[in-house]
């Protein structure tokens, strides 16, 4: 179990947000290389995603968590941004973008780290009006 915003996440429930990510990421249409940088871990950490793949609970890790919740609020913007235009929804986090200096969003992830997990995320509430 891990705390976290005063909540005990159970395991069960980390292997429920292991097939929302790892679905996320396959629709997204993600290199491995790519998922492990926006969860944070490292390039030669596949058998993580091997595992989350299978269902496998995420780590009780405080930092995962938050970078999956955030990555699941990008997705929530997206389908609230294109609700009639999935291929839109799914591409976007590809597409060159002038608010991210030209990078694709998953480049400036990458580039930026947790960091740009939140100005992604900040850029979709402000497009959104959230």
């Amino acid at each position: 179990m891990l705390q976290a915003n005063d909540k005990v996440i159970e395991s069960r429930d980390r292997g429920s947000l292991a097939k929302m990510i790892m679905q996320l990421f396959s629709l997204w249409d993600l290199s491995s290389e790519d998922s492990l940088a926006l969860l944070g871990m490292s390039p030669d950490n596949r058998s993580a995603l091997s595992r989350y793949r299978q269902g496998k609970p995420l780590a009780s890790n405080r930092d995962l968590l938050e970078r999956v919740g955030h990555l699941l609020a990008i997705h929530k913007n997206l389908r609230l941004l294109f609700p009639h235009e999935r291929d839109k929804a799914y591409g976007w986090v590809k597409r060159r973008n002038r608010a991210f200096d030209g990078m694709t969003p998953i480049e400036a992830i990458r580039e930026y780290g947790f960091a740009g997990i939140l100005m992604v995320r900040a850029y979709l509430d402000r497009v959104r009006g959230a």
